[in-house]
């Protein structure tokens, strides 16, 4: 019985690398076997366009990717594999979630906050070339988290406030419009290993250190002997620890394999021989799978047919459910008007809310949000949860008056009014 619904994306902006495959590709594969898991895989062709201007690569890097999923074993007929772009429905709840979003929330997005901090130190202005697009990519993700309401969200270190966000406005679409969101968890991925590229730094497209997933067996071998190594010579002892090389075959090798080449390494291996036996290594887990991914490459329509029958099954979810998303928020037939009338003396004002996060600097910190999900007022950071909790829980019950006794530890995000207004409400209730 599938009691965990997990969903991860990954974006069309270029060719898949051993780094995608070890990082992403590897590990979402063997978690979609699991007979618990229901597992929703997407081709994020959306969020390409914030950063991709050409056409073709998008459309290129989308054919690569899903074909890179499909030939390292993943089952379209045991998950639900689509394409992001061919939901209608998921840029419709991106803006009924903009909607209760606080710009506020958005302000501190860590890849826009960067990009000020950028044109800041530039001397330009904040704001020069950032998009919409870029600003609003935090509730595009919400968006394709929470229309198929996932429990967990596999995501790295650097992702975690995307998921905190996408709790937030959750929180604020139920408090508004009733319980429709479940509040996804991130699933934090410290043991995937992040692989060194080319020159020894962390293998990315930015760097242009990247090794091709499924590169020909020659080229493949090319780029291995292409790495950069220290210069001891052969018979001296070399170092594990840094070693780029070494690092890309422990993560395909087995603890065994690993261990002889850490005796080799010791035993001064020559740099040559060592490429070698991480080509022979990498080429007898990829060659398989190659042959399969240039077999799909040859057959796009293939691959179509494939992300539209997915389409299908996420749709045959998203549909109905936007469709009760939409009579939440108002947007009804007219002829609902009466039922609508008696329904709506029911509805209660939402109430502000308090939320307890960890940030990536290992703190804690609070905030206060009012129903909308407007950010009222927010902490500095605190060692422990407990520190935060006793701040919070003294905010709680002396209202406003506390506001004096944290002068260094709180900052107001609204005017002081709207904030001693929400602090009322948890004084009055303690009371």
């Amino acid at each position: 019985m599938k009691t965990l619904r997990v969903l991860t994306g990954i974006t069309t902006s270029g060719t898949p690398h051993l780094g995608n495959y070890v990082g992403a590709v590897r590990p979402t594969v063997r978690a979609s076997r699991l007979s618990e898991v229901e597992s929703f895989y997407f081709l994020a062709d959306y969020h390409a366009l914030i950063k991709v201007g050409d056409p073709a690569r998008v459309q290129r890097s989308t054919l690569e990717i899903a074909a890179t999923w499909l030939a390292c074993g993943l089952d379209p007929e045991q998950v639900t594999f689509y394409r992001q772009s061919d939901i209608p429905e998921i840029p419709e709840l991106t803006w009924l979630l903009t909607c209760v979003t606080g710009k506020g929330v958005l302000n501190r997005a860590h890849a826009y906050k960067a990009s000020v901090d950028k044109n800041t130190a530039a001397g330009e202005e904040p704001d020069a070339g950032v998009t919409a697009g870029l600003f609003m990519y935090p509730v595009l993700m919400a968006a394709d988290i929470l229309m198929f309401n996932a429990h967990q969200v596999p995501v790295g270190r650097d992702q975690i406030q995307h998921i905190e966000m996408a709790r937030d406005m959750a929180s604020s679409f139920n408090h508004l419009y009733g319980e429709h969101f479940t509040l996804p968890e991130a699933a934090i991925e410290d043991h995937v290993a992040t692989l060194p590229g080319l020159d020894g730094r962390k293998m990315s497209k930015s760097y242009d250190n990247t090794i091709p997933l499924f590169a020909p067996r020659e080229q493949l071998k090319k780029l291995i002997m292409g790495i950069v190594t220290d210069s001891r010579a052969p018979g001296e002892p070399k170092d594990t620890e840094g070693s780029a090389l070494f690092q890309l075959y422990q993560a395909f090798a087995t603890a065994e394999e690993t261990a002889a080449l850490a005796q080799a390494y010791a035993s001064g291996i020559a740099w040559g021989e060592a490429k070698q036996v991480l080509f022979e290594r990498l080429d007898a887990e990829i060659a398989p799978m190659r042959t399969v991914y240039d077999e799909l490459i040859q057959n796009p329509a293939q691959i179509e047919k494939t992300l539209r029958m997915g389409a299908e099954k996420a749709r045959a979810v998203a549909t109905p459910f936007t469709a009760r998303l939409r009579h939440a928020v108002g947007l009804r037939p007219l002829d609902s008007l009466a039922d609508t009338h008696k329904t709506s003396k029911t509805v209660k004002l939402a109430a502000p809310s308090f939320k307890q996060y960890r940030e990536a600097d290992g703190l804690f910190y609070f905030k206060l949000m009012d129903a909308k999900g407007q950010l009222l007022l927010q902490s500095t950071g605190f060692s422990s949860p407990k520190e935060a909790a006793q701040t919070m829980a003294r905010l709680k019950k002396n209202g406003p008056n506390a506001l004096a006794e944290y002068p260094s530890q709180l900052r107001l995000e609204a005017d002081t009014e709207a904030v001693a207004q929400a602090l009322s409400h948890f004084s009055e209730a303690a009371n």
